[in-house]
């Protein structure tokens, strides 16, 4: 049973893609519908992020894949004037 404070409403989620590989999972699990996917230029080439037509993705003109902290809080100032007050979920890379 629902309170009368609770809605029916889903939230959205804003996911950041570093690599290839993390901006194939997330479009495995975004919902198109409620969620935005942003990644770097090295993440998907330009032709194929022109093929993402009805996806709702956003790709930077720079690549993220380790750049420094400078550069990634950057993108996400980016995303936060886009979606303010959204969730963001980061791909966490660590260099082997």
């Amino acid at each position: 049973m629902r309170s009368a404070g609770q809605l029916n409403v889903k939230a959205h989620m804003i996911f950041l893609a570093i690599t290839p590989t993390g901006l194939m999972n997330a479009l495995q699990v975004a919902d198109a519908s409620i969620s935005a996917i942003w990644c770097g230029s090295d993440a998907i080439s330009e032709v194929d992020y022109g093929n993402l037509k009805c996806r709702n993705v956003s790709r930077f003109n720079y690549p993220l894949c380790g750049e420094t902290q400078n550069i990634l809080d950057g993108a996400l100032e980016t995303i936060e004037d886009h979606h303010p007050n959204e969730v963001i979920w980061i791909e966490n890379v660590r260099e082997l």
